[in-house]
């Protein structure tokens, strides 16, 4: 489970999508929220809800 650290991460940078090799657009429907939404989690306005971090490490375990 990566938790906190994904939560770290997502407000540092676009680890995420990066890690991914996902648009941000991309990302953002594969873990069921807007692009608006992660870019927001991306400049640190604001943090996944739980069911978008579960949806975040099971995409996260997938690649």
């Amino acid at each position: 489970m990566l938790g906190s650290a994904v939560s770290v991460q997502i407000a540092k940078s676009d680890f995420l999508s990066a890690s991914t090799q996902l648009t941000q657009e991309q990302f953002a429907a594969k873990v069921g929220v807007t692009f608006s939404t992660v870019n927001r989690w991306e400049k640190g306005k604001s943090k996944p809800s739980p069911l978008a971090m579960r949806q975040i490490e099971e995409l996260m375990e997938r690649t």
